[in-house]
C-alpha cells in the first residue's frame, strides 16, 4: 500500500480541539463539528497510480489524486457568514430549561443532530434524530485521505457531512414547525473576549441549513445536551433496541 508520509490539517479558527472535550457521555471527546474544515494533503513514496493491497482495500481502488476535494457545500461556508445569516433570520438561542418548557407547553420539536449512536445512548424524550454528520462511507481518493488524517490523530471513525440531512429533516418535520436544534456542546452566537464571533457547532450549522431551506421557526439549544444533562433534565435511552 502506498505509504503516507505527510498529513496536514487545518481547523477553523473559531474552535480548538481542547474546547470540544468533555467528560459527559453526552459529549464525545472530539465533536466532529469541523470535519468540513479538514484539509488533507497526502504524499506517497510510490507512484500514485499504484493499486492498494487487496487485504486493506478489497475494492482494489486506485489512488489517482488525494487532493480531489469536492466543491464547498453550504455547511462548509465560513462561520462568520453563517452567523450573519442566523442573526438576520432571528434564530434565537434558548437554555436547557426554557427548551424543555417550550417543548412541553408550546409543542416545540427538539431536533437532535448528533450521530445516531449518541442519540440512542441518551436524548430528551420526544426528540427527533437526524445526524448532520455520518461516518465516512466512500473510498474515493479524497475519502481515503480524510481517513488517514483522522487516523493521524487517533480517530478511526472519521465523519463527513450527511448529504441526506435536509431530505431526512423535511420527511420528519413540517417547515412551519417550531424547532430547537441540539447537539452535544451547542456552540454560541454570542461574542466574547476570546471568541468575538461566538463559536460554531453542529447544531448551529444545522440551524443555518434549516433557514436556508425555508424553515422559519428555528431555535438553538445553548450549551447543547451537555448543559441539558448538567441541569438533570429528563433523558431517555434506546440502547439495546
Amino acid at each position: 500500500m502506498a505509504a503516507i508520509t505527510s498529513v496536514a490539517l487545518q481547523y477553523s479558527s473559531s474552535a480548538s480541539l481542547q474546547s470540544q472535550m468533555h467528560s459527559s457521555p453526552l459529549v464525545p471527546s472530539l465533536e466532529p463539528t469541523h470535519d468540513h474544515n479538514l484539509w488533507v494533503k497526502v504524499r506517497s513514496q510510490k507512484s500514485t497510480s499504484q493499486r492498494l493491497c487487496p487485504q486493506n482495500n478489497p475494492k482494489g481502488l486506485i489512488i489517482l489524486s488525494a487532493a480531489t476535494k469536492q466543491a464547498k457545500s453550504p455547511a462548509e461556508e465560513e462561520w462568520k457568514k453563517k452567523r450573519e445569516v442566523l442573526l438576520q433570520k432571528r434564530v434565537r438561542s434558548v437554555d436547557a430549561k426554557e427548551a424543555l418548557r417550550l417543548q412541553k407547553e408550546n409543542n416545540f420539536v427538539i431536533l437532535d443532530v448528533r450521530p445516531e449512536a449518541e442519540f440512542k445512548e441518551a436524548h430528551p424524550p420526544g426528540a427527533i434524530n437526524v445526524q448532520i454528520y455520518r461516518l465516512i462511507k466512500e473510498w474515493t481518493a479524497w475519502d481515503i485521505a480524510r481517513r488517514a488524517a483522522f487516523a493521524f490523530f487517533g480517530i478511526f471513525a472519521g465523519t463527513e457531512e450527511n448529504p441526506e440531512f435536509m431530505q431526512s429533516v423535511e420527511a420528519k418535520i413540517n417547515k412551519d414547525a417550531k424547532i430547537i436544534v441540539a447537539c452535544s456542546t451547542g456552540g454560541t452566537m454570542k461574542p466574547s473576549q476570546n471568541l468575538p464571533e461566538g463559536q460554531q457547532s453542529r447544531s448551529l450549522i444545522a440551524a443555518y441549513l434549516l433557514v436556508l431551506n425555508g424553515f422559519t421557526n428555528v431555535f438553538h439549544l445553548e450549551g447543547g445536551l451537555y448543559a441539558w444533562s448538567k441541569e438533570e433534565l429528563p433523558l431517555v435511552s434506546e440502547e439495546g433496541n
